[in-house]
């Protein structure tokens, strides 16, 4: 390879090293959009629980951007791998259960939730690490002895295939059923999209592939975002009787 090729590559590279910069901070935006949205109406379950996930997700993302920008960290590392593989999209995907689910049934699922992750959070603050596998500006879960802690993580990411994808795409489906909802249902799609991405950039991740996570990291979240703002622009009655509840108190308080 010439010379200026391999600088080209290695500039390439770094670039990309520094896209959760960036998507830290689209992330912040969002958390500032969604914490208006719910204070707005504080009894909207499912608009709290998006935000606490859009705020871990922005966590998650700034341990990444602290440790291109600084150098590997203990305390920054495992943080990272609380607040991105094991919370992952759990949170959002919580929102979703308050949407499409009865109170009562998402109330249990957010409680098992928070203590499965809570339990995982333990092992990972106590597991030992391998130094010797740290890369000065990379993030890897390779680095805990305790590799089973990384089973932990598989199942809070079947919750978000099941519960956001999956709500997006059922939800996508029943509008276009019902027709004359468009907007609707490209929101949904967005949004399915959207939370797809990050999990194929995790697989990349865990096989040492770090950049392919840190590009679908940015892509989904605006992917997200956008199905959001398609949905709240849009003004057709929802089909979820929570949405159509929140939309009736705004109604009747403004």
């Amino acid at each position: 390879m010439p010379p200026h090729a391999a600088w080209d590559a290695r500039l390439s590279s770094n670039l990309i090293h520094y896209l959760p910069v960036v998507t830290t901070l689209v992330a912040a935006a969002f958390f500032r959009v969604l914490w208006r949205h719910w204070r707005r109406n504080p009894s909207a379950r499912y608009v709290m629980w998006w935000m606490i996930g859009v705020g871990l997700y922005g966590m998650g993302t700034l341990t990444e951007a602290l440790t291109t920008i600084f150098g590997w960290n203990e305390p920054v590392f495992r943080t990272w791998y609380i607040a991105g593989a094991l919370l992952g999209a759990g949170p959002l995907a919580q929102g979703t259960v308050y949407l499409l689910l009865p109170k009562r049934i998402a109330d249990r699922l957010a409680v098992a939730l928070v203590t499965y992750v809570a339990i995982a959070s333990a092992f990972v603050i106590a597991t030992p690490l391998l130094h010797d596998l740290v890369e000065p500006n990379r993030l890897s879960g390779q680095v805990m002895a305790w590799q089973w802690v990384r089973l932990f993580s598989p199942l809070v990411n079947l919750y978000a295939v099941v519960f956001l994808i999956g709500g997006a795409i059922w939800s996508a489906w029943r509008y276009w059923r019902r027709g004359g909802a468009g907007s609707r249902v490209k929101g949904n799609l967005l949004i399915a999209v959207g939370a797809i991405l990050p999990g194929i950039g995790g697989s990349f991740a865990r096989a040492g592939v770090i950049e392919v996570l840190y590009v679908t990291e940015l892509i989904g979240l605006l992917l997200i975002w956008a199905g959001y703002r398609v949905i709240a622009a849009d003004r057709e009655a929802s089909i979820h009787q929570t949405q159509r509840a929140v939309t009736a108190y705004r109604s009747e308080t403004t």
